[in-house]
């Protein structure tokens, strides 16, 4: 099995014991789009009490990678991301909170599916 693999089964392991469903080959799209940064501890995960790491998630990938425009309802549904994953649980993948965001704004197809 691949990192790739190795990472994307703990991340599907993650969301399956939160009972957050998923698909599969999304998760392994957006888990490859994130590049070495999912190697790097500290870059693995979003701290959602960072303000600049909230801003970061929300310049960088909803507004940059997503193409949303920037409006209230980004920040909403970050919180709501955040939520589901737990707001007192101290590993919050990036992977993880990037797929759920792209669920959220039926935005699968900049994956290719």
């Amino acid at each position: 099995m691949s990192k790739l693999e190795e990472k994307v089964a703990l991340y599907k392991k993650f969301m399956e014991d939160r009972n957050l469903h998923s698909n599969t080959d999304l998760l392994r799209a957006v888990t490859k789009g994130l590049g070495p940064s999912i190697y790097k501890k500290d870059a693995e995960t979003v701290s959602s009490s960072d303000v600049n790491e909230l801003l970061t998630v929300k310049n960088n990938f909803l507004i940059k990678k997503l193409g949303l425009a920037d409006i209230e309802d980004l920040d909403i549904g970050i919180n709501e991301v955040i939520k589901c994953i737990g707001v007192t649980e101290r590993k919050k993948y990036r992977a993880v909170v990037y797929y759920l965001l792209v669920v959220r704004y039926n935005k699968a197809l900049i994956y290719d599916l």
